[in-house]
């Protein structure tokens, strides 16, 4: 297996994106794109381990940072340009997955003789959503959501009216990472560019239009997106798959992650997620 650490793929405003691909042996190689949630990044909880597993099974597997998730390309896993982060919208994840789509597909990929035309997408919670809006590019055969949220109204979706009027007065509020215990910066732009792009950002309406193998898995026991969010999803296209299974909303897993192996809620939905795509 080759395992190719921090590459750079120019996203959203020319920002660099750390990229890594875990290439296992041979040619045709299907590829699967993963895209970290809110207050994610690539390597959150020892997501390596996860990467092996699908090139173990055959899989060149991409992992990226997006553009604003408050990384940089020296700091991958911590949240140092909190600019950035107040600055992120739903419309630069969008676009930075566009970027790493346009990217694999290009003739400047590393690995661009050793792949087939069989590129699927991984999402998690909000990289779910951004995964299923991604997932309508032609050049996409497939695509699979860990947890994901159902609606690009993360994380206001839970305000009250009273609360939105004072995230407009202020422009900004600031959501506490229980992780790092950083108070980190929201700006009111990105709920003016979902309302600027909302028919455009209807994950449930993609869904219900889309006409490829969809796979939708999500933690029973989840406290941050209610598994009912994965039976809106599946309810809109019942050509999909749903799969309710045990787990929180990381199956299992926490950053660090001190060990070798991976929890048994995450290898049931990596194992889940392989059946799937050699369907």
């Amino acid at each position: 297996m080759d395992i190719s650490k921090n590459n750079i793929i120019k996203g959203s405003l020319g920002i660099g994106m750390a990229t890594d691909y875990f290439v296992p042996e041979g040619n045709n190689l299907p590829v699967i794109i993963y895209t970290h949630g809110f207050n994610g990044f690539k390597d959150w909880g020892k997501f390596d381990l996860i990467a092996q597993a699908f090139a173990e099974a055959g899989f060149l597997f991409v992992k990226y940072n997006l553009t604003h998730n408050g990384t940089n390309l020296e700091n991958t896993m911590d949240f140092v340009d909190l600019q950035l982060y107040r600055e992120n919208t739903y419309t630069k994840e969008y676009l930075d997955l566009g970027f790493v789509i346009d990217y694999v597909c290009s003739e400047n990929f590393e690995y661009k003789n050793r792949i087939s035309k069989n590129i699927f997408l991984l999402g998690h919670s909000r990289g779910g959503a951004v995964t299923i809006l991604g997932a309508q590019d032609e050049r996409i055969k497939g695509l699979v959501t860990w947890a994901s949220i159902a609606a690009c109204t993360s994380p206001w979706s839970r305000f009250t009216d009273e609360q939105m009027l004072e995230w407009k007065t202020k422009g900004v509020f600031y959501y506490e990472n229980k992780r790092t215990n950083q108070q980190l910066p929201i700006d009111y732009f990105i709920y003016e560019d979902y309302m600027a792009n909302e028919d455009e950002y209807n994950v449930l309406q993609a869904v219900q239009y889309m006409n490829k193998p969809m796979l939708f898995i999500h933690g029973k026991n989840d406290p941050a997106v209610p598994f009912q969010a994965a039976e809106k999803l599946h309810a809109a296209n019942p050509k999909s798959k749903l799969v309710l299974c045990d787990g929180d909303h990381v199956f299992g897993r926490k950053h660090p992650w001190p060990h070798d192996y991976l929890p048994e809620e995450t290898k049931f939905v990596v194992n889940e997620t392989i059946q799937f795509l050699n369907s």
